[in-house]
């Protein structure tokens, strides 16, 4: 099955993927996309993802909480004050300083699908797009998460929040293989095989 993407009516995060931060009121081609044979394309709160018969995954929409695998600076900064937690205010504030200085570096809006490089050159089936989390499912049935964390929606078995592509490891140490992945707003669903 090919999909052809086409994008309208959302809101102001580039989740359309048109390289602008407006409303459609009909549908519009992608056209960063035109030409790209596609298997699967997902939506989330604010951002959405497709895969093309390759198996390449594209992002594109907020990255607020790192849902796009792409460097976050809300997250970087959240992360900061985690890690420096029980230390001196001053190296708080020059950590946060850095990070200003560092701005060029973050991504807040993408409003072009960016390819996704996930490690090991894997190939996508699947992705899902939760309200601030992304799920991708390879051909070899393993699944990557990344994004919110808040609620373990991300399957690290922690609530962690992250702009990095991360294998779910009690997934692969069950033996399990995920056959399909659905992202909810604050929850991640597989359905799975046992070997």
């Amino acid at each position: 099955m090919t999909f052809r993407n086409y994008n309208f009516l959302a809101f102001r995060h580039g989740q359309l993927g048109h390289g602008t931060l407006e409303s459609e009121p009909q549908p519009r081609l992608l056209e960063a996309l035109a030409g790209v044979a596609m298997r699967a394309v997902a939506a989330g709160g604010w951002h959405s993802a497709s895969v093309s018969e390759a198996g390449d995954l594209y992002v594109w929409g907020w990255n607020e909480s790192g849902q796009l695998a792409l460097p976050s600076k809300a997250l970087a900064e959240e992360q900061a004050q985690d890690e420096s937690a029980g230390t001196g205010d001053t190296e708080v504030t020059a950590h946060r300083e850095q990070l200003a200085a560092e701005d060029t570096a973050f991504i807040s809006i993408q409003g072009f699908p960016a390819l996704l490089d996930l490690p090991q050159e894997l190939e996508v089936s699947a992705v899902s797009c939760g309200s601030r989390h992304t799920a991708a499912l390879t051909r070899d049935g393993q699944l990557y998460t990344w994004g919110w964390g808040k609620y373990g929606q991300l399957g690290h078995e922690d609530k962690a929040s992250s702009d990095q592509p991360r294998r779910v490891e009690a997934l692969v140490a069950a033996g399990l293989r995920v056959e399909e992945v659905t992202c909810g707003p604050w929850a991640t669903y597989v359905c799975v095989l046992e070997p």
